[in-house]
């Protein structure tokens, strides 16, 4: 059987390289897989970026969204006749006409009050506070340079929508994220439960495919529809 494509949607104060440890999983499993590098200057701006990297794939195609990247690749996948299932990590499932803004206030974790604007309205994560609300299982030095590195979303995506989610009419499976501090692990499985996902948790941080990524990949390879056996090696 000919293994899908996987294509990665990273979420806000992130880009690309937040799957380094994941991509090697897969790709010696045989799989081909790109990375989305999305923009963060709008959810219409990133839904668009992601729907070219979907359309440019040959064959069929498994999608992975993280945090923000969940809302990003429900719009991008929507309508999509490549897409096969759906991987959310730890990620935002909205549905039609729903902001994360107000989902995030009735499902309260420590992200709000750590969050900093800029002069243009982007977002940035306090850096004193960034290990404890985004990545508190990673160690130091790599909490460090994520909190350097991290780029901005503009703050507006916290309330814009996408119309008919691609959960509605996609396979997906959930990976919860059982110590998040940044998306609480209640609205987590409020989304899985809702979209009709299968259900996987891992006891991690908000970022789970850096801290535990044979988790992430082994919960990816269960949506694809040729499955291969689940990597074994760590990834450190």
């Amino acid at each position: 059987m000919t293994k899908p494509s996987i294509v990665l949607v990273h979420g806000a104060f992130a880009d690309a390289t937040c799957w380094q440890h994941v991509i090697p999983l897969l790709e010696r499993q045989g799989y081909y897989v790109t990375a989305v590098q999305n923009p963060l200057t709008s959810l219409e701006d990133d839904v668009a970026t992601t729907r070219r990297v979907i359309d440019a794939q040959e064959g069929r195609v498994v999608v992975v969204g993280h945090s923000y990247g969940g809302v990003v690749m429900s719009g991008a996948a929507a309508g999509s006749d490549k897409v096969d299932a759906l991987v959310f990590v730890a990620a935002f499932g909205p549905d039609a006409g729903e902001p994360i803004g107000p989902l995030l206030e009735q499902y309260p974790s420590a992200i709000g009050a750590a969050l900093r604007p800029d002069a243009a309205g982007f977002l940035y994560i306090d850096r004193g506070l960034f290990r404890d609300v985004f990545a508190a299982d990673v160690t130091e030095t790599e909490a460090l340079v994520m909190a350097a590195t991290q780029k901005p979303i503009n703050g507006t995506a916290f309330g814009a929508v996408i119309g008919q989610p691609a959960w509605r009419t996609i396979p997906s499976w959930y990976l919860v994220a059982t110590a998040d501090n940044a998306i609480n692990p209640e609205l987590q499985r409020f989304f899985a439960t809702r979209m009709g996902a299968t259900i996987n948790e891992v006891a991690s941080s908000h970022v789970p495919m850096i801290s535990q990524p044979g988790e992430v990949a082994r919960c990816i390879m269960q949506a694809a529809p040729a499955v291969s056996p689940a990597p074994t090696e760590a990834v450190r």
